[in-house]
């Protein structure tokens, strides 16, 4: 099984949102983890940049964005690798990153409001 379907089984289908039903123990470590991941400002600007550019992201693109060494910036996207919600790829000396939507489908269905009946 490759990488990046262990990532996509890992997020799993949908979840149901906290509105309709209370998570279980593994869903609820499992969202924390995201919301841990992305309770960073570094790192959820890193997301945002990550997923708003409609394609993969060259580290080298991103690095300029911030006032941090390239180590810190490694750091917090490992951080993000970790969590599930992005991927990427050494090509030479770059990597590349790519938001997952598989995961970010799952943290927008467990906080989505459901239609009123």
């Amino acid at each position: 099984m490759s990488k990046q379907q262990l990532l996509e089984e890992r997020s799993g289908g949908c979840c149901t949102p906290i509105m309709v039903a209370a998570l279980d123990s593994a869903a609820a470590g499992e969202g924390a983890a995201v919301f841990k991941a992305l309770s960073d400002p570094i790192r959820l600007r890193l997301m945002s940049i990550i997923a708003s550019a409609g394609k993969e992201v060259c580290v080298c693109d991103i690095t300029g964005y911030f006032d941090v060494s390239a180590p810190t910036i490694s750091h917090h996207l490992r951080v993000l690798r970790e969590a599930g919600l992005v991927d990427c790829e050494r090509r030479g000396t770059w990597v590349y990153y790519w938001p997952l939507p598989a995961r970010l489908t799952w943290v927008s269905t467990l906080l989505s409001v459901p239609a009123a009946v």
